[in-house]
């Protein structure tokens, strides 16, 4: 099982930060920027070799592999997502499905958690596809919500959902066994060919629809955020220097 990062995107809302470096390596430590806090969890989690996708200023995330594979002790490997400025995240997820065929704890470039749910992750592993899922947040809008039946399987994922109706938010961290790779995979193509503006999650949703298994691990009490525009970059530097 490898390690994979998805930070290919520009991360506009954050300007003027993201002027000259992708979302993953703002600073929300000191110096230690999330894409660190990413590569520690999964490091922390016994994964050794860990697939990044870049796109936005990728050559600034070329330029710390090296450090980064020091600074971790994991070897590192850059999928390049071209239109990464143009469609959304379905199409990055499907470029890494070569890398994902082996099994992967996969986290958002944008999330900062603590380690726990990498190992809530690890602890809770089954046949297919499961989802670090906080149960406990008071959710909105904006949320990527998700409903599981009564089976316990996903039955619906999405951000345009009554919140009440919502078992929980998706947080950014999900671990795809090998035996559910190729079928993701394909699911992710027929995502983003349907068209270019979706996310990965979306393509959870198709997956699903076609009758594969994905399942939630609840996280539990944790502090952490999606880091989206200012407001969440604050939290962020409150809750990262605990970890």
């Amino acid at each position: 099982m490898i390690g994979l990062v998805l930070a290919a995107g520009a991360g506009r809302r954050l300007r003027p930060y993201t002027d000259t470096l992708p979302k993953a390596l703002v600073p929300v430590d000191g110096e230690i920027t999330i894409m660190d806090i990413a590569l520690r969890n999964l490091a922390a989690a016994g994964i050794g070799e860990v697939t990044i996708v870049v796109g936005y200023r990728a050559d600034t995330v070329e330029e710390r592999k090296k450090s980064f594979e020091q600074r971790y002790g994991v070897d590192i490997s850059l999928v390049h997502n071209d239109r990464a400025e143009e469609w959304n995240n379905a199409y990055s997820l499907w470029l890494a499905r070569d890398h994902f065929a082996r099994g992967a704890l996969m986290v958002n470039g944008d999330t900062v958690h603590p380690v726990s749910v990498e190992k809530t992750l690890l602890a809770n592993r089954g046949p297919s596809i499961l989802l670090a899922v906080d149960a406990v947040k008071q959710l909105a809008d904006e949320e990527m919500k998700a409903v599981f039946d009564a089976d316990g399987r996903l039955a619906k994922i999405t951000k345009l959902m009554d919140p009440a109706e919502a078992h929980g938010e998706y947080i950014g961290a999900v671990l795809i066994e090998a035996a559910a790779a190729p079928a993701l995979a394909d699911a992710l193509r027929t995502t983003w060919e349907r068209s270019t503006e979706l996310y990965y999650e979306d393509g959870f949703q198709e997956y699903a629809n076609r009758g594969g298994e994905i399942r939630a691990a609840e996280i539990g009490q944790v502090d952490w955020v999606e880091v989206d525009d200012h407001d969440d970059l604050a939290k962020a530097r409150k809750i990262a220097c605990r970890y």
